[in-house]
């Protein structure tokens, strides 16, 4: 008879929004029952998130203060028109950190790892070797749902960490390098000085296919190295991905392509749909499921779904944006659009990752003549103007 084991809550995913809520349920309900379960070894993956001092409010940071790995009092952005400084403080987090702190604060019971799961539903995993965990209630955050309810542009993008053969001459991150040949869209270089000797490059595309070259990412990666000064003595660490970047789709059907379960991170749709930045949405969703009282699995679900369906209506300003992107500028010349974001104030690039654009930042962003031809725009913007909210 296959095993089986209850708990209170149950999260399946140990990536970034899956380890942010075992982290604040822990800290906020010690004495709930807590299992956090992943196919993978670790927690985190393989990866690295970075985010603005801005995208986190004041009374969430206790939940990444913790986690964070390298910080920095300012950013710069370069385009062949354009470049500037940022006094805005830029942060980092290394999944090695993720990982290290959730097993500090897990009990070794909560961490189910390297167990792959075959079904769930909003009151049960069952794993791929006939384990049933039985829960109050279970939060799926294992990534996307089904992106065919969404019509997606596509951020894709390679990062290595480079152990340099001496200093390097960049004590701030470079956040957007759009100054290298634009190839497959707009292409920009994003780089974090780690120590010394020691450097992030990522090179990174706003493409219309999904299609990941990784040589010659890499080769490029390595070009531009050169290009900067930088002699080049080993690859320590290699990541990658490929995010869609939203352009419009019916976000009920999204939803209920992965069951009637509550659901967090990509599974909700819970990322900006220009950037596919996802740590504030994480961050924002690790704070409230941690406030509640009811981890029933019905009650979870309806919460879940219905803050990402406000998500979804809140966000579709950016996903105008993206449409003027990839449907109204040509990808060669995409990059003057970002250009010309970046000559606007702090305050409002700043809260456009955040995803709380207000309404004047919206009225600015769109004011005066914009860098694409202007019937494509208009065009591309009335065609925008779709989408199920719930």
């Amino acid at each position: 008879m296959p095993a089986s084991e209850t708990c209170d809550l149950a999260i399946v995913g140990a990536g970034l929004a899956g380890g942010l809520i075992a982290l604040a349920v822990q800290a906020r309900h010690p004495d709930l029952s807590i299992r956090l379960i992943d196919a993978a070894p670790v927690v985190g993956g393989n990866h690295r998130w970075s985010f603005f001092a801005g995208d986190i409010a004041p009374a969430n940071r206790w939940i990444v203060a913790p986690l964070v790995t390298h910080a920095w009092a300012a950013h710069d952005v370069a385009f062949p028109g354009h470049g500037r400084r940022i006094a805005q403080p830029y942060h980092s987090i290394a999944s090695e950190r993720l990982d290290m702190v959730v097993r500090a604060a897990l009990p070794g019971s909560a961490l189910m790892l390297g167990r792959a799961v075959a079904d769930v539903s909003a009151t049960e995993v069952r794993l791929a070797d006939g384990t049933r965990i039985i829960a109050s209630g279970v939060i799926d955050a294992r990534g996307p749902g089904d992106l065919s309810a969404m019509e997606c542009g596509w951020q894709k993008f390679v990062g290595q960490e480079l152990r340099l053969a001496a200093p390097h001459d960049a004590p701030d991150p470079r956040i957007m390098d759009a100054t290298v040949a634009q190839i497959d869209g707009y292409r920009f270089v994003y780089c974090l000085p780690l120590g010394p000797e020691r450097m992030f490059v990522e090179d990174t595309y706003y493409s219309d296919t999904p299609d990941l070259d990784r040589d010659t990412l890499v080769d490029r990666i390595h070009a531009y190295a050169a290009r900067r000064g930088w002699r080049v003595a080993q690859a320590a660490g290699e990541e990658q991905g490929v995010l869609p970047v939203v352009i419009g789709g019916d976000f009920a059907r999204y939803w209920r392509s992965t069951g009637a379960v509550a659901k967090a991170g990509m599974r909700a749709g819970l990322f900006h749909p220009t950037t596919g930045y996802s740590l504030p949405d994480a961050v924002r969703s690790a704070a409230a499921i941690a406030a509640r009282r009811d981890f029933a699995g019905a009650a979870l679900h309806d919460a879940t779904r219905d803050a990402a369906a406000r998500h979804w209506s809140a966000r579709g300003f950016y996903r105008m944006l993206d449409t003027m992107l990839f449907r109204a500028a040509e990808p060669e010349e995409r990059y003057r659009i970002l250009e010309r974001f970046y000559r606007l104030s702090p305050g409002l690039i700043g809260r456009f990752y955040a995803g709380q654009s207000t309404m004047s930042d919206k009225a600015r962003l769109l004011a005066g003549k914009p860098p694409v031809p202007v019937t494509r725009a208009i065009r591309a913007i009335r065609g925008s103007m779709t989408g199920v909210a719930a």
